[in-house]
């Protein structure tokens, strides 16, 4: 399972023209999900940003979890994380999980994510065509895979 988490001041998912998750300070994920992700994946990582220390105390030091600034969360799920552009010019998505697969997944992995930090957390809809908007902040994106802990 990998993640792209970046801080941000606001954020939103359009769908059809039709806004359907919008946030302020927090953070939005794409997240992607490969066949061999199983349910110790999704609750490393969704502990692991839950706590991840990537927001400023009072001093300007990122010192500070989502928890400790009760931020906000979009999850949107995102296939194309798992890229191969190791051969050729065009992308292979063969790690990719199914549909089949990734959606369970992502679907429990958005329950344990407002679990750990007691909210909803807003997402996109699987397989869309979506339209993300953010305002990076800072800009500060972090990459977690959960293939290397």
């Amino acid at each position: 399972m990998k993640a792209v988490v970046q801080r941000v001041s606001k954020a939103s998912v359009t769908v059809e023209g039709k806004k359907i998750s919008e946030i302020g300070w927090g953070v939005l994920i794409l997240l992607g999900i490969e066949d061999a992700d199983t349910k110790d994946d999704i609750a490393w990582l969704s502990r692991k940003i839950a706590n991840l220390r990537i927001f400023n105390d009072e001093t300007g030091v990122m010192n500070r979890s989502l928890l400790d600034i009760e931020g906000q969360v979009i999850v949107v799920s995102q296939f194309t994380l798992h890229a191969s552009t190791k051969k050729g010019n065009r992308p292979s998505y063969i790690k990719a999980a199914k549909p089949e697969v990734a959606i369970p997944l992502y679907e429990e992995f958005v329950l344990q994510l407002e679990k750990d930090i007691g909210k909803q957390v807003g997402t996109g809809v699987f397989g869309a065509d979506m339209k993300v908007a953010l305002s990076n902040d800072g800009p500060v994106t972090i990459i977690i895979d959960t293939k290397n802990r």
